[in-house]
């Protein structure tokens, strides 16, 4: 074999490795692509942020993704929710200054086999649906969710 022909086989060897992993898109990113329009809610008499969202994004509906942040405790301790959020909960859209773009909700299939602490960094996998009506749910969620690391 040639020294010519050596290195291109290494080379191909390499961009097949390198195209082999697939690397989950940056969802954070893509959610911040989002714009939000306040709007009158009729049914309930309020103004609420409405979101449009970008097309890179609706192309990921329905798709398994996952996503890593910072766990958002809720209220009931055996729920089947993890809310995730960019940012630690000091700086949350529930408690901080940030927006709606930065939470995301998993429907978990199962309840956490473990108590998640406060602002610890997980990572959720789900099919992402996107809700643009439903002023009772989150924007971002991910169904059929399961922890997959922490």
């Amino acid at each position: 074999m040639s020294k010519r022909t050596v290195v291109i086989i290494l080379f191909l060897f390499s961009f097949w490795s390198v195209a082999a992993i697939q690397k989950d898109p940056d969802l954070w990113g893509m959610f911040a692509k989002t714009r939000f329009v306040e709007k009158l809610n009729r049914e309930l008499n309020m103004y609420f942020l409405y979101p449009s969202f970008p097309d890179e994004l609706k192309a990921m509906e329905g798709k398994i993704v996952s996503v890593s942040g910072f766990y958002i405790p809720l209220d009931i301790a055996t729920s089947n929710y993890a809310v995730l959020s960019k940012f630690p909960m000091a700086e949350c859209f529930f408690c901080g200054g940030a927006g709606p773009e930065t939470i995301v909700v998993g429907k978990l299939k199962t309840k956490p086999s473990r108590r998640i602490k406060t602002d610890e960094i997980i990572t959720i996998k789900g099919k992402l649906k996107l809700n643009s009506e439903d002023v009772e749910e989150m924007n971002f969620i991910l169904e059929e969710a399961v922890i997959v690391a922490n």
